[in-house]
């Protein structure tokens, strides 16, 4: 699935963060200064980041034709 646009407790954006996010932490980043230095602050928007496993090649393979 894809990244939500917004938080879903505060509604920040938060899907504009995601590419840079994801790169830099595949880079060997940690997330929490990852996070920081992208000024994701509240809890609530970090979990998104944190909590968000992309299932989007799993779910293509079973797509009906």
């Amino acid at each position: 699935m894809y990244i939500p646009v917004r938080c879903f407790t505060c509604g920040a954006p938060v899907a504009d963060q995601w590419d840079e996010y994801e790169s830099r932490t595949k880079g060997g980043a940690k997330p929490a200064e990852v996070l920081d230095e992208l000024h994701v602050e509240r809890f609530c928007c970090r979990r998104m980041f944190l909590s968000h496993v992309n299932v989007m090649d799993r779910i293509v393979k079973y797509t009906k034709l």
